[in-house]
């Protein structure tokens, strides 16, 4: 049914719940699986409490150590499991469009992602990205809560 699953992760212990049950499926279905992180772009006026205070290069140097971080706990999962997974990461500002794009191009026949990641204000104003993913994806999505 499912031959290639793409799993977004944030790195926060509710997505390594996601991770760990979108890995789990693709052993049992034997698909293949991506791992996907996407960052957000720095922004000069800046909601989040990571960008406030700091410059373009400490910024993006923050967020591809956290990244890489994100990932390699990630893959870790997917090892313990038994399942070989691909990694990427993305800049975006629209985090969602990113997955979105992703599994398309990956021709992935699942997206699966925790059911929220984000808190604080820009929970307020931007929303779930699990919930845009599902608004708009056409691809299946399952939700791990």
């Amino acid at each position: 049914m499912y031959k290639n699953i793409l799993i977004a992760t944030d790195g926060s212990s509710l997505s390594a719940r996601a991770v760990e049950h979108g890995t789990n499926l693709a052993k049992a279905v034997g698909a293949t699986v991506l791992l996907l992180t996407v960052a957000e772009r720095f922004h000069v006026f800046a909601l989040e409490a990571d960008q406030l205070g700091e410059t373009p290069a400490s910024f993006r140097e923050h967020m591809q150590r956290h990244a890489e971080r994100t990932l390699e706990e990630a893959s870790e999962i997917a090892r313990k499991i038994g399942v070989d997974a691909t990694t990427l990461h993305m800049e975006d500002d629209a985090p969602y469009q990113a997955i979105i794009r992703t599994a398309e191009g990956q021709r992935s026949d699942l997206i699966v992602m925790a059911s929220h990641g984000r808190d604080g204000v820009s929970a307020l104003f931007l929303g779930s990205e699990t919930m845009k993913v599902l608004s708009h994806s056409k691809i299946p999505v399952l939700m791990v809560r």
